[in-house]
C-alpha cells in the first residue's frame, strides 16, 4: 500500500521511541527544576541535594547490563512496556515523600535508585530493537531521533514543568510525568513488536528492505558461523573504549541536566522563569544536533565508511565540546555564555549517534547487552558529575567545574581513536565484517523467521 511505503512501520517505531526517550529524560530533569523546593523543604544543602541526584544513576548504571540482557532475552516490546510502567510508580512515590517522615532524604534517595533501575532499559532495549528493525545504512538517523527525545524532553518541558511548580506545588510535576509515562509505555507495548517478521503492518517491500539492509554486514561464510560469547563481546578494546568514552559523555551531559538550571539561578542570579527560558537553549542544540549528528554520520558512513562516519565525527564532537566548555563560563554575558555553552551541549550531542550505532553494528543479537554496558559508563559519568560538580564549584569555583568537564570530555574525544567500528567491504568500502549478522543467522536457525 501507499501509506505503507510512505511511512514504514520501522519509521513510526522510531518516532514513538523519540517520544519514549523524551519522557524518560522529562521524568529525570524536573527533579532539576524541583530542586530548590525540595531542599528547601527538607532543609538540605546543595551537596546533599546533589546525592539525591546521584541516587537517580546509581540505579540507572548499576541496571544497564541486566537491563540489556533482559532486552535480549524477552525482546524490547515488554521490556521497554515493562520499564516505563516501573518508572511511572517510582516517578509518584518521588511527591509521596514527605519531610515528615522519618529519614526523608534517605527515602527520597531511595526512591531515586529504584527509579533509575527502571528507567535503566530504555536505551539498551532501544539499541535491541535498532538491531533488529533499521538497516545499517539508517542507524545513524534513527539514532539520532531516539536521542533527540533527550534534549525534547529535558528542554521543551522545562517552562511547563516550571509553570506546573509554581502553580500547583513540586509534587505536581511528578504526577503530571507519571501519568504521561504510563500512557506512552502503553501505545508501545499495543504498537511494537519484536522484530519485523512478527509484526502484522510490515509490508513485503518493507520486510525485504529491512533483511537487505541487515545483511550488507554479512559475513560470507555466516552460514557456518557462530555467535560470540558475551564475554567476547563485551571485553575487548573497542567496547571497552566506548564504554570509558561514554563516561566522559555522561560526565558532562549531567551538567546541564542536573546543575545548568541551578548555575543561572545561583550564579548568574536569574529568576527561576529566566533561568527556566535560558536552560532550554542547551537541549534545544542537542535536539537539533542530535538529529543532524545522525544524518550526517550516515552520510560519512555511506561515502568515506565507518571509520570516518562513526569514529572521525565522534573524535571532532566531543573535542569541539571541550573548546565551548572552557569558553562558556569565562563569558561575562549571562545570554552569551548560556548561547556558548548550549554549543557544547549540542556538539557533545552530534556523537550521539556514533556510540549507539557502533554497538549496534559491532556486538549481534547481544546488542542490548553491549549498549548496556557502555552506557552504564555514561551513567557513572553522570552520577559522577551530579555530585562532584557542586563540591568543585564550592571549593574552586564554577569555572573550575566546567575546565573539569572539558578535560574529561577531550579524553573521550581521543578514546574513539581505538574504537574499530567492524567496517564491511561490500557496505561501505571498509576492511572487515561485523558478527552482527552472524548472530542474526544463528538466532533466526534457531527460532525462526515468522511472527
Amino acid at each position: 500500500m501507499p501509506a505503507v511505503r510512505r511511512f514504514p512501520v520501522r519509521t513510526l517505531l522510531v518516532v514513538w521511541l523519540f517520544v519514549l526517550s523524551a519522557v524518560a529524560y522529562m521524568d529525570r530533569t524536573n527533579i532539576s527544576i524541583a530542586g530548590p523546593a525540595i531542599r528547601s523543604e527538607l532543609g538540605i544543602d546543595n551537596v546533599h541535594l546533589g546525592w539525591v541526584f546521584s541516587a537517580f544513576l546509581v540505579g540507572y548504571a548499576c541496571f544497564q547490563v541486566p537491563g540489556g540482557w533482559l532486552a535480549d532475552r524477552f525482546g524490547s516490546r515488554r521490556i521497554l512496556g515493562f520499564g516505563v510502567l516501573w518508572w511511572g510508580v517510582f516517578t509518584a512515590l518521588t511527591a509521596a515523600i514527605s519531610p515528615r517522615l522519618p529519614h526523608a532524604l534517605l527515602l527520597l534517595i531511595l526512591v531515586r535508585v529504584a527509579l533509575g533501575i527502571g528507567e535503566a532499559v530504555i536505551y539498551p532495549a532501544s539499541n535491541h530493537f535498532v538491531a533488529r528493525w533499521i538497516p545499517v545504512a539508517e542507524r545513524g538517523k534513527a539514532n539520532g531521533w531516539i536521542f533527540a527525545g533527550v534534549g525534547a524532553g529535558a528542554g521543551l518541558t522545562l517552562p511547563l514543568l516550571n509553570w506546573i511548580v509554581q502553580h500547583f506545588g513540586w509534587r505536581a510535576s511528578f504526577w503530571f510525568c507519571a501519568l504521561i509515562g504510563v500512557f506512552v509505555g502503553t501505545v508501545w507495548f499495543l504498537a511494537a513488536r519484536d522484530t519485523p517478521e512478527q509484526h502484522p503492518f510490515v509490508s513485503k517491500e518493507e520486510l525485504a528492505h529491512i533483511e537487505a539492509g541487515r545483511s550488507l554486514v554479512l559475513a560470507k561464510d555466516s552460514a557456518n558461523a557462530k555467535a560470540l560469547s558475551w564475554q567476547a563481546s563485551i571485553f575487548n578494546r573497542s567496547v571497552i573504549a566506548m564504554t570509558l568514552s561514554y563516561f566522559s559523555f555522561g560526565y558532562v551531559a549531567w551538567i546541564f541536566f542536573s546543575w545548568f538550571f541551578i548555575y543561572l539561578a545561583q550564579v548568574r542570579k536569574l529568576d527561576l522563569k529566566s533561568s527556566a527560558l535560558y536552560s532550554m537553549i542547551p537541549f534545544l542544540a542537542m535536539t537539533v544536533c542530535c538529529l543532524a549528528g545522525g544524518v550526517i554520520s550516515d552520510w560519512l558512513t555511506r561515502r568515506y565508511g565507518r571509520r570516518l562516519g562513526r569514529c572521525g565525527i565522534a573524535t571532532v564532537s566531543l573535542a569541539l565540546t571541550s573548546i565551548f566548555l572552557v569558553l562558556g563560563p569565562r563569558t561575562q554575558s549571562t545570554q552569551l555564555a548560556s548561547i556558548i555553552l548550549a554549543g557544547g551541549a549540542g556538539a557533545l550531542y552530534i556523537s550521539q549517534s556514533s556510540f549507539w550505532s557502533v554497538t549496534a553494528d559491532i556486538s549481534g543479537k547481544r546488542s542490548g547487552m553491549v549498549s548496556g554496558l557502555m552506557n552504564m559508563g555514561g551513567q557513572v559519568g553522570g552520577a559522577v558529575t551530579a555530585s562532584l560538580t557542586p563540591s568543585i564549584a564550592a571549593r574552586y569555583g564554577w569555572n573550575t567545574a566546567f575546565f573539569v568537564a572539558a578535560a574529561a570530555v577531550l579524553a573521550g574525544g581521543c578514546l574513539w581513536l581505538l574504537v574499530d567500528p567492524g567496517e564491511d567491504r561490500t557496505a561501505f568500502g571498509g576492511a572487515r565484517n561485523s558478527a552482527l549478522a552472524d548472530d542474526f543467522m544463528s538466532e533466526k536457525e534457531a527460532t525462526g523467521a515468522g511472527g
